[in-house]
């Protein structure tokens, strides 16, 4: 019997997600874990695998739409049934939940206008609608929007309200590539640019992408291509004063924006900071990347990252999470000490920021440890990472030494009870055998949950890091 399919949630913060390309076609036969879409999420691309068996009878959904949790997708059922009921009925769940939006911050829809649910305007759109243009809107179409949007034909992909539509790769790889996105035409759902755009570009522009002079961003000119691909208001009208541009906020900045902003509410933090010798470490890692020689290099960050684990497995308490659902003799709140050692490392990309988990990080190598760091960080940036891989981390690293910073202090990622915050190596004056002399100091600062671990236990487990980076050789025992 034929049934619907909902998105299913494929990261833990997951809300919403764009189906980013269907890997089947209607019609295929798939069986239960069988790849059928690529969902991107707040987090990463993640894989949509099936749990049912049967044959795809209808995609209800297009590449590119954004899809709330749980709205539904697809139909599976038998070759040959009839399912224009539960057509309708997913066209009435899809209703009753709010419109699908393509993959942009517009509120349009990509199906055609003859079946496109009604919206209300928005604020921007009453707006533009009420001042005088200079140049008419050219003609819209339904793959980018309602016919009342105006349009800026000349303008390609920004004319989505300023916003670029390129898929996360696209634009990895347009940096890579060094192709400007703003000169290339998107073949994706709603003029979105995707990987072949890109690659398309490269091979006829010699890898500048047919990149032109650009206008200044003042110009008067309406057909000028915008300055700011991601401006969503521009000084172009007589009541705009141009003091301020509204960037959209990507569905990931705005969920570690509601994270964050519960975790420091309701998380009572606190902040021990140890400052110490370096050099060992520094040394070390030296003599390491001298052995290994071109078969990879391991940085400080990993060597912070093993001595991070081995502390915890010192200090095991500080291993552990407030689980506040958790029942003992009646009462409800504990304390969960965890028994694997999973240590979590904060990547910035360009959307904001994810954590790729080591697990068991404190039975691996240093060099097993540098090579999994690196091509967690990779598939990080090109947003290839899988739902596990973000997941079931028991404390974090994050990490600015590389941009300069001494010391900072970082905001806990729940349920974990402690992040470590690594600032950069110095050279400062020491005293050595009474003698003043030139060191490298560096400073760390440890976040803590008050829940679980008090002023004494994180100085304990402060004190078993810092014993194992100026005693680096421990690191490999």
């Amino acid at each position: 019997m034929a049934q619907i399919i909902g998105l299913p949630k494929l990261s833990p913060t997951m809300e919403e997600g764009v189906l980013v390309r269907w890997t089947k076609h209607e019609g295929d036969k798939v069986s239960p874990g069988d790849l059928i879409a690529e969902v991107e999420t707040d987090k990463a691309n993640m894989d949509f695998n099936i749990e049912d068996e049967g044959v795809l009878l209808k995609f209800l959904v297009k590449e590119g739409e954004t899809v709330k949790l749980g709205a539904p997708v697809a139909i599976i059922g038998k070759a040959g049934e009839d399912v224009s009921a539960l057509v309708q009925q997913a066209a009435q769940r899809a209703s009753d939940s709010g419109p699908r939006t393509s993959a942009g911050p517009e509120t349009s829809t990509s199906a055609p206008a003859a079946k496109a649910q009604p919206r209300e305007a928005t604020k921007p759109e009453m707006e533009q609608r009420a001042k005088p243009t200079t140049k008419p809107p050219a003609p819209a179409s339904s793959a980018t929007g309602p016919a009342e949007r105006p349009q800026a034909a000349d303008l390609g992909p920004q004319a989505h309200s300023g916003k670029l539509l390129a898929s996360p790769l696209a634009k990895s790889l347009a940096i890579e590539l060094g192709i400007d996105l703003r000169h290339v035409t998107g073949s994706g759902p709603g003029g979105r640019i995707v990987e072949r755009d890109v690659r398309g570009a490269a091979e006829a522009g010699g890898g500048n992408g047919h990149a032109a002079p650009q206008p200044e961003a003042r110009s008067p000119k309406p057909e000028a291509p915008a300055q700011t691909a991601i401006a969503v208001r521009r000084p172009q009208a007589a009541d705009s004063d141009g003091d301020y541009t509204d960037v959209p906020a990507s569905a990931m900045r705005k969920r570690i924006a509601q994270r964050l902003t519960e975790a420091k509410r309701d998380v009572p933090h606190f902040y021990l900071m140890r400052t110490f010798d370096a050099a060992p470490m520094l040394g070390f890692r030296e003599r390491l990347n001298t052995l290994l020689g071109d078969r990879g290099k391991v940085s400080v960050n990993d060597l912070i990252v093993k001595a991070v684990a081995l502390a915890l497995r010192r200090v095991p308490e500080a291993n552990a999470a407030w689980e506040p659902k958790a029942i003992i003799d009646g009462s409800e709140g504990a304390i969960r000490v965890f028994h694997r050692v999973h240590v979590g490392i904060a990547v910035a990309i360009e959307d904001g920021l994810v954590t790729p988990v080591v697990r068991d990080a404190d039975q691996k190598g240093i060099g097993a440890i540098a090579a999994e760091v690196r091509d967690l960080a990779d598939r990080a940036k090109h947003r290839q990472l899988k739902g596990h891989e973000i997941t079931g981390s028991t404390f974090t690293v994050s990490n600015l030494g590389m941009f300069g910073i001494e010391r900072f202090t970082a905001i806990l990622n729940p349920p974990e009870a402690g992040i470590l915050a690594i600032g950069t190596v110095v050279d400062a004056p020491v005293v050595v055998n009474n003698q003043l002399a030139i060191g490298k100091r560096m400073t760390v600062t440890m976040s803590c949950d008050h829940r679980v671990i008090d002023g004494a236990l994180g100085a304990r487990w402060l004190a078993a890091f810092v014993d194992l980076i100026e005693h680096p050789e421990s690191l490999a025992l």
